[in-house]
């Protein structure tokens, strides 16, 4: 066994292979650019090596210096985790020749598995299921268009060499198959330095089901079962779960194996991961196969009771695969979130910044520990204070809930994204709890077009019904009424100026458009204890009891004794006064008055945001790659007017209406904040 490992890696992936050595006994090296000086891997692991700059491919996708690293540290292996050089053959191929193991697939299976144009070929031989396409690498936008007409519309454009969303798009007609094509091939030769893009027909109402493997040098496959991740926006999974609430045990059967004759065909040894469109009538379809660890692999460990990560070191360490394929166990229920930085409320545009508050659930499950099961587990690679960096994936944590069956995953899902506090930058959070209490997510009626169909115009607050709104006016109140009680009980008040507590008050829910609602309550105490209180709206009646400090921002208790937990904050950007609170993906602002200052401020005239409709404004933080438009342009509207690059993602910037260009005022090769004006019209 290995005494050193090197992780070329960052973030969340890079904590948790740290976490598997730390319990394997063997010590870790971390690499780390200049952006991630004072991030979490780097304080895990027993040592750090610089690599350079910022942007990845002046660090973590340069082979020399992480091979440097190995040399320098005596690192005798190297785990890639995933993105970056974890599915470069060559990288493999020069790690080995250096006499340093790769924790993963050999080069030869990374170059017929990882490209996904020889893939297809190679799956074709071998009799597997195949989606009908152009397999060959496209040169011109124009010469994608004429393959796109000929396999006909929808078809799905993709990087050779991508992954994790980069380098894919789905076009529905010419104009998108020629911008997609260009997009395409930037965002692969930014994000993997392989600009190879290919074509294949669009499955329309597919599933997304995976089948998670693990190969040893002895020649021995095995499957553990597959995972659902048909829960995706833009091609990007935000959901996962495992198992499938799809698929027959006859179809899992027939996946696992087919997935077990596609990995023995190409000698693979390591953890990987076989991909399958599925059709509604069970009939499945290679993808591609993942030569890598995969980012929802915990749902997989959940469910099989099995520490992957160290599957794949054991492996690489030329031991044989501990148990048979009879032996994996299928245990239970499990569901991951993946928690990013965008604002779900801002057509999820990234958010970068520094993460003022972070303070995830409770957690029961951990990384590297096969003991504890049917609970929590957080995977991160932040912490509180810690920097978003713009020049890297949008990732702040992963969380995962193990539970008896699926309803009572979900449930234990929900209540964990209302403890989990995100704030100084925007997180999907309520995004995930509308999905979560969708009534299709929740029947398992789903495929990969679920969010574009439910929420393709965006996502705003009203898409998030609450099932008893009432209930968070009565929490408002509550907690109001507590920090009244607290302000009357300090010593040395003037006698007849002394802090009053009170029973009644009003709810003003504050709206962006003036129309605030004003709602009578009536709070008094029940069985006199402290923390407890009982608030009457209307005919319905709440008996809210809780134990956290009033300055604490999530909230747990009981509401007529069923558990919650809440957010609430004291302030808005807006409001001083008032407060904010978050239960189920739900959000309101709420001044909480006595009647007559309700009556007053009723009265206050409404101050309406200024008119920006003059301006290209920049939606997220980012560096603006280039600028399409010069003053006294006319432009028509859907013309192209900017390029801001953040996360790895490409986001172009179109003309909302027919107008002059005045001025341009901000220049290429700028870092831009969000609402920063780029270009005015006259």
């Amino acid at each position: 066994m290995f005494t050193k490992i090197l992780i070329a890696n960052r973030g969340e992936i890079a904590c948790r292979v740290i976490a598997t050595a730390r319990k394997m006994g063997i010590k870790t090296v971390a690499v780390y650019s200049e952006a991630d000086k004072d991030a979490r891997h780097v304080m895990m692991a027993d040592e750090a090596v610089h690599i350079g700059p910022a942007p990845s491919r002046e660090s973590y996708l340069l082979a020399d210096k992480i091979i440097a690293a190995c040399k320098q540290t005596g690192a005798q292996a190297v785990h890639p985790g995933y993105g970056f050089l974890s599915e470069n053959a060559e990288f493999s191929r020069r790690v080995e020749e250096e006499g340093i193991v790769f924790i993963g697939p050999k080069h030869y299976s990374i170059g017929a598995m990882g490209d996904k144009i020889e893939s297809k070929k190679l799956a074709g031989a071998a009799g597997v299921n195949c989606i009908p396409g152009v397999n060959d690498a496209i040169d011109t936008p124009e010469r994608a268009v004429e393959i796109a007409k000929g396999i006909g519309y929808p078809v799905m454009i993709k990087a050779s060499a991508g992954g994790g969303g980069k380098g894919l798009r789905v076009a529905f007609n010419d104009k998108e198959a020629f911008e997609g094509f260009t997009s395409c091939k930037n965002e692969a030769r930014n994000s993997f330095g392989d600009d190879r893009v290919f074509i294949e027909k669009f499955v329309e109402e597919p599933r997304h089901i995976e089948i998670q493997l693990i190969g040893d040098s002895h020649g021995n496959v095995l499957y553990l079962n597959e995972r659902e991740c048909s829960i995706q926006r833009r091609h990007q999974k935000v959901i996962e779960e495992a198992p499938s609430p799809f698929i027959s045990e006859a179809t899992r059967k027939a996946m696992g194996e087919q997935a077990v004759q596609l990995a023995k065909a190409v000698k693979y040894q390591s953890a990987g991961t076989v991909e399958f469109v599925v059709g509604k009538d069970q009939s499945f379809y290679f993808l591609e196969m993942n030569t890598r660890l995969q980012v929802e692999h915990p749902v997989t460990e959940c469910i099989t009771g099995l520490d992957l990560v160290e599957l794949m070191i054991r492996v690489a360490a030329g031991e044989k695969l501990p148990l048979t394929q009879a032996e994996v166990k299928r245990n239970g229920w499990a569901i991951e979130c993946r928690i990013n930085a965008e604002d779900p409320f801002r057509n999820f545009l990234p958010s970068t910044g520094r993460l003022v508050r972070f303070a995830p659930p409770e957690q029961t499950m951990f990384q590297s520990n096969t003991q504890d099961w049917l609970g929590v587990r957080v995977d991160t690679g932040v912490q509180d204070g810690g920097e978003i960096p713009m020049f890297y994936d949008s990732m702040i944590a992963k969380l995962i809930v193990h539970g008896i069956d699926r309803n009572d995953a979900i449930a234990k899902m929900r209540e964990a994204l209302n403890g989990f506090v995100i704030r100084g930058i925007s997180s999907n959070i309520p995004f995930q709890a509308a999905l979560l209490a969708h009534p299709r997510f929740v029947s398992g009626d789903f495929n990969t077009g679920f969010i574009a169909e439910n929420y393709g115009k965006g996502f705003s607050a009203e898409d998030v019904p609450h099932e008893d709104p009432s209930f968070l006016l009565a929490l408002a109140a509550f907690v109001r009424r507590k920090s009244r009680e607290r302000a009357a009980g300090i010593s040395g008040q003037l006698p007849g100026y002394s802090v009053q507590a009170g029973k009644d008050y009003v709810v003003v829910t504050l709206a962006q458009d003036g129309n605030h609602a004003y709602t009578p309550v009536h709070v008094d105490e029940f069985v006199g204890e402290t923390g407890s209180a009982r608030v009457r709206i209307g005919a319905s009646s709440y008996e809210i009891r809780s134990n956290s400090r009033i300055n604490d921002i999530a909230i747990t208790g009981t509401v007529n004794g069923a558990p919650f937990t809440a957010q609430v904050e004291r302030g808005t950007p807006k409001n001083p006064l008032a407060l904010r609170l978050q239960h189920n993906g739900t959000r309101i602002d709420a001044l909480i008055v006595s009647p007559r200052m309700a009556e007053l401020h009723a009265l206050m005239p409404h101050k309406a945001p200024p008119d920006m409709s003059r301006y290209v404004l920049s939606p997220m933080p980012g560096l603006l790659v280039d600028v399409a438009v010069v003053p006294g342009q006319k432009v028509q509207a859907g013309e192209r007017v900017a390029v801001i690059e953040a996360m790895k993602m490409e986001n172009v910037l179109f003309a909302a209406a027919d107008g002059v260009v005045g001025k341009v005022l901000a220049a290429k090769g700028e870092s831009l904040t969000v609402d920063q004006p780029i270009v005015e019209f006259v």
